[in-house]
C-alpha cells in the first residue's frame, strides 16, 4: 500500500511540518521506533481552537483530531525521508480539549485513527488513548502524540 497513493485518493496534501515550540524535538528514533512529540490541530487557517461540547461540535473535533494526524505524517516524512519508510503505528495518544465529562474524546479521536488506517491499511492500526482534559496549548480544541515502528 502506497501511502502517497491514498493521500492523493483522499485529495490531502501534507502540511509543513510544525516547528518545535520549545526546547524539544519533532521527532526521535531509537532503535526502529520513532517517537513524535505531540502537535495541535491546525490547517491552513491556522490553530484550531476550542472546546468539545462546549464551542466545536463533534464533528468539528473529529476534523481536527484528523488534522493532527495529517501533521504527524508531515513529521514523519521529514524526519524518515518518505512516509515508505513507516513499517506501522504502534501508539496514539489522544487529547481533547473539552467540557467536564465529555465522554465522546474516543470518537473525536477516531478522526486520527480513521485517517492512519486509511493511509497504512493495517499497518496503521494502533493502541490508543482517548483523554478529555481542560486545556490544551494555545488553546488548541485537539493534540496527538505518536509512536512509529520504522523499516530498518
Amino acid at each position: 500500500m502506497n501511502p502517497y497513493a491514498v493521500l492523493e485518493q483522499l485529495e490531502l496534501v501534507l502540511p509543513q511540518p510544525p516547528k518545535p515550540g520549545g526546547n524539544y524535538t519533532s521527532a526521535k528514533k531509537t532503535g526502529s521506533l520513532v517517537f513524535l512529540a505531540g502537535v495541535i490541530s491546525q490547517d491552513a487557517g491556522g490553530i484550531i481552537t476550542g472546546i468539545a461540547g462546549a464551542d466545536r461540535t463533534l464533528d468539528e473535533a473529529y476534523a481536527a483530531a484528523r488534522s493532527c494526524a495529517l501533521l504527524q505524517l508531515a513529521v514523519l516524512e521529514q524526519h524518515l525521508g518518505s512516509l515508505t519508510h513507516v513499517k506501522g503505528v504502534i501508539s496514539v495518544n489522544g487529547y481533547v480539549n473539552s467540557v467536564p465529562g465529555f465522554a465522546d474524546s474516543p470518537r473525536v479521536i477516531n478522526g486520527a485513527s480513521d485517517l492512519l488506517m486509511a493511509v497504512f491499511g493495517e499497518a496503521g492500526l494502533h493502541v490508543r488513548a482517548a483523554i478529555g482534559v481542560s486545556g490544551l496549548p494555545r488553546n488548541a480544541l485537539v493534540e496527538l502524540q505518536m509512536v512509529v515502528e520504522a523499516v530498518d
